[in-house]
């Protein structure tokens, strides 16, 4: 299966065969390690990306990282990079060269995130942070507590990851609706899907509204103030990215009752700075871009298969089309 075809401007011709690899990650050493088992004639070597050099960059052709290094670096001879994630605005945002061709990780993400959106409805809906706060206080708190079962969810984002969600959520006896750039989803899990023009119409009725799209010319202040002032009590979670959502408006979503609580493991700075009000409000859930970690064999593998399509002459279906952001 072939890609849309990569734009002109590639320095990289096919077939290619990477001779040079750097891996900037934690976890460099282990996915050199996959690497080398499979593909014993590559040159491998890696660091933490901040701790990747020009030499790195200048001897490899080939990078293999979540995101850039140091923005003091340019990159170097590397002529194709493979991104470890599936969100690619870490190297679309700093300006990666054209001539560079960007691939992304094949992994799905889905089950880990869907599984990080279950367990904060779940939080929110048993009240279980303000159960720790009576608990710490020795204070017995006897509350009412509402079923999940029977309540609504607007999935923002309806492919592999929103399409997990949406399973879970419906085996939970939440009924989902999905919104998305085509209008279209392929899992039967969701009731209906609309296009992103009728969202503002949509969150009014929405109980969960959970976001899992890439940060993309289409999606970047999706959520708006003025979506959020249309929200009647919902719960906002978001695992896509930070720059979805007018971030300065939360604070008073949640404070005018538009929004009733919000977990966020994204956001427009990351870490999250130390000023933000998002640290201290009652009703937010704040995770450290956690919700849908990438493996070291998923890292490894992506850039595997991604090399064996690229070695037989043919683009990989991982393909990044930059105008597209994904």
């Amino acid at each position: 299966m072939t890609a849309t075809p990569a734009p002109a401007a590639l320095s990289l011709s096919l077939p290619f065969v990477p001779r040079r690899v750097v891996i900037g990650a934690s976890a460099h050493a282990d996915i050199a390690a996959m690497i080398r088992a499979a593909r014993p004639e590559l040159e491998v070597r890696g660091a933490p990306f901040m701790e990747i050099t020009a030499a790195d960059l200048a001897w490899a052709d080939t990078y293999i990282g979540f995101r850039r290094p140091p923005a003091s670096h340019d990159m170097g001879a590397v002529q194709w990079v493979h991104s470890t994630g599936a969100g690619v605005d870490g190297w679309l945002g700093q300006g990666l060269d054209a001539v560079i061709l960007l691939t992304r990780s094949p992994e799905s993400f889905g089950p880990m995130i869907a599984e990080w959106a279950v367990a904060r409805v779940f939080a929110v809906q048993q009240q279980l942070v303000s159960l720790m706060d009576a608990q710490r206080e020795q204070r017995w708190a006897p509350r009412d507590i509402a079923r999940v079962a029977g309540t609504r969810a607007l999935l923002v984002g309806t492919g592999d990851i929103g399409s997990h969600i949406a399973a879970a959520f419906t085996a939970l006896g939440i009924t989902v609706t999905g919104v998305s750039r085509t209008g279209q989803a392929s899992h039967p899990a969701f009731r209906a899907v609309y296009t992103v023009d009728r969202l503002a119409d949509l969150v009014a009725d929405a109980d969960w509204i959970v976001l899992s799209v890439p940060d993309t010319p289409v999606s970047r202040g999706l959520v708006s103030r003025a979506v959020l002032e249309r929200c009647r009590g919902a719960v906002l979670l978001n695992a896509g990215r930070g720059a979805v959502v007018d971030e300065a408006a939360l604070p008073d979503a949640l404070d005018s009752g538009w929004l009733r609580a919000a977990a966020l493991d994204v956001f427009t700075t990351e870490p999250l700075p130390s000023s933000s009000p998002l640290w201290g409000h009652p009703r937010v859930l704040v995770s450290p871009h956690i919700s849908g970690l990438t493996t070291v064999a998923g890292a490894a593998e992506g850039f595997l298969a991604c090399a064996e399509s690229l070695g037989r002459g043919v683009w990989p279906t991982w393909v990044v089309d930059r105008a597209r952001g994904y």
